[in-house]
């Protein structure tokens, strides 16, 4: 049954919600199965994941709420890219296919985020797939780890990739595959065993997909998808048509390679303008740096940068603190157009490498908000602080140990609240792992993990807190990074300060002290070094004048502001005895006003 025809047969509101509920109760177990059966720490605790029921048309049906939103958000583009591929070697889907994909070029988001799609028959008929992504720990490249390849220089650099690779065919496990997997990934016991938790989680999805059409009849499945998703294009146009018609634009920057000689790898620029007409809504990055040929800090176009302008628009025009619990599909991406010329870090030209394209679309997603700041300002946050992907390493005999760690940002303050502090930001939505997972798995131990002092924007909101943590090695090793927002901090809004850049620094076990850029490639530890991560600060909302003084005098018991920060930056005075004096704080304000 084709989308027009879908849409030819009405179904009830009722019947369509109890199908919502069903497909998104599929999408929600297969994450719960897959957290479950993984064995990294990436997706067993992190979260760095995502499960998603498609259609034929390769449409989403539904996505599992509890994983990242750049795992589930580019399935139907690995979807769309398995079908283009398949479709140049004449293949086609068949029952107890199993395939595997990860083409940065063809829908993935990047290398790392492996995903395994499993088509769904009904009665002989095609109708749809299950879908899991995942970040895998390695994935056979240049150096281990598969975050903070920064040094690579193009696709190929960038590890394994598998282009539409049917791992089950037809029912029939292709042991060859498996083979080659194992023989060029480190940690194959973790990465193979993370993959085929995927693969079960993906089954179960197309059990359960199966289950709803045979209780409740293909068309009637159908009808209440199309019809779900008619509702959250309504929703986005209903908003959109809220908006002003014109254009908005505004300007981000990026490190880049902060200690390259080459000034085209170093503060790039990231354009962008919205354009608004009824309930239709341009984003053009037009304007965007070049993309950088030898250095994967380009982003994919679909699979990143789609990702990052469809979930920030969601974010700001239908807060669900205000909308409630619209179905999360396809529908929403209707009403949006993107527009990123070829050639550019938004859209590069293979065989740029892309691995380490994770701050950028941060910075793309940031830099969105910053244009739609000018016409919804109570909607958006003041700039958002980056985060960090640190990838550890070293080996035990012959076997190597990798591990990765997100580092989290923090966010701006917003209409009404204070920034979060050092949480997970824009298009990330993973957890940090927990230090007791950490020291029990790995030769590391971290030896401070507490939030900055003294360096939130100042605002009538504050900006949200970076943290800092210091991670030792207790045996020899290696770590690569890749990070952003040691250079600019993040922007303030309607006359809140800018927040705070974000630093690592090295210490040796000898005793010597070394800044590092944002990013670095994969450098050798030893025992006893230590490294010292500190995260960005989110930037200020409002006048900071305008703070009550009474929560500047809150921010100073905990630990957050010094007095001396009071006074400078909220003009609040608070006496040694930690006392607010509030006749001196009014006759400063008076001054300064």
């Amino acid at each position: 049954m084709s989308t027009a025809e879908k849409m030819q047969r009405t179904i009830d509101p009722i019947t369509a919600q109890v199908v919502r509920g069903a497909l998104e109760n599929v999408a929600i177990e297969m994450g719960h199965k897959l957290a479950r059966m993984s064995y990294s720490s990436i997706i067993r605790e992190s979260e760095d994941f995502g499960c998603a029921l498609i259609d034929v048309d390769g449409q989403q049906l539904c996505e599992s709420t509890h994983s990242t939103p750049l795992q589930s958000g580019p399935i139907p583009g690995y979807v769309r890219g398995i079908r283009r591929i398949l479709a140049e070697r004449n293949d086609t889907f068949y029952p107890g296919d199993v395939i595997m994909h990860n083409s940065a070029y063809h829908g993935a988001s990047h290398g790392p985020d492996i995903g395994f799609c499993v088509p769904v028959f009904y009665q002989d008929e095609l109708i749809g797939f299950s879908v899991t992504t995942a970040h895998h720990l390695d994935v056979g490249a240049l150096t281990p780890g598969s975050c903070g390849i920064v040094d690579a220089v193009d696709a190929y650099a960038e590890g394994l990739q598998f282009k539409a690779v049917k791992v089950y065919e037809k029912g029939q496990k292709n042991h060859q595959v498996w083979h080659i997997l194992r023989d060029n990934i480190r940690a194959p016991d973790m990465v193979v065993g993370d993959m085929e938790a995927q693969i079960a989680a993906a089954r179960i999805g197309a059990e359960r997909y199966l289950e709803i059409v045979e209780k409740y009849g293909l068309e009637t499945v159908l009808a209440a998808s199309e019809d779900l998703m008619n509702y959250s294009e309504k929703m986005l146009r209903s908003a959109i048509e809220k908006l002003p018609d014109g254009t908005y634009s505004a300007e981000g920057y990026l490190d880049g390679y902060l200690d390259s000689p080459d000034p085209a790898k170093k503060d790039l620029k990231i354009v962008v303008t919205v354009h608004i007409k009824g309930s239709d809504i341009t984003i053009d990055l037009t304007g965007t740096s070049a993309q950088v040929d030898d250095r994967p800090i380009n982003m994919p176009f679909e699979g990143t940068v789609d990702c990052a302008i469809y979930l920030t628009l969601r974010s700001i025009l239908l807060d669900s603190s205000v909308y409630g619990n619209i179905p999360q599909n396809s529908g929403l991406i209707r009403p949006v157009r993107i527009i990123a010329p070829k050639g550019t870090l938004c859209n590069p030209i293979f065989p740029a490498p892309t691995i380490a394209r994770f701050c950028q679309g941060n910075v793309v997603a940031d830099t969105l908000m910053k244009a739609l700041g000018q016409i919804v300002p109570q909607q958006v946050s003041a700039g958002v602080g980056n985060l960090k992907v640190i990838a550890y390493s070293g080996l035990v005999g012959e076997n190597y140990w990798v591990y990765m760690d997100i580092m989290e940002g923090s966010y701006g303050g917003r209409y009404g609240k204070d920034g979060m502090d050092a949480v997970d930001t824009l298009y990330a939505n993973t957890r940090n792992n927990p230090i007791e997972d950490i020291e029990s798995h790995y030769p590391l131990r971290v030896t401070r993990y507490e939030l900055r002092e003294d360096a939130s924007g100042a605002g009538k909101w504050r900006g949200g807190i970076g943290s800092i943590r210091e991670v030792s090695f207790l045996s020899d090793g290696s770590c690569s990074v890749e990070g952003d927002g040691h250079k600019y901090a993040p922007w303030g809004f309607s006359g809140g300060g800018a927040g705070r850049v974000g630093q690592l620094l090295l210490h040796s076990g000898s005793g010597t002290l070394e800044e590092l850029p944002s990013k670095i490639p994969n450098r050798r530890m030893k025992a006893g070094d230590r490294l010292q991560l500190t995260g960005p600060c989110g930037g200020g909302y409002g006048n900071p004048l305008e703070r009550e003084a009474e929560k500047v005098l809150a921010d100073v018991l905990d630990g957050y502001i010094s007095r001396e920060t009071a006074r400078r930056e909220y003009r609040v005075v608070i006496s040694e005895s930690m006392e607010l004096d509030v006749q001196a704080t009014e006759e400063l304000r008076l001054e300064r006003s």
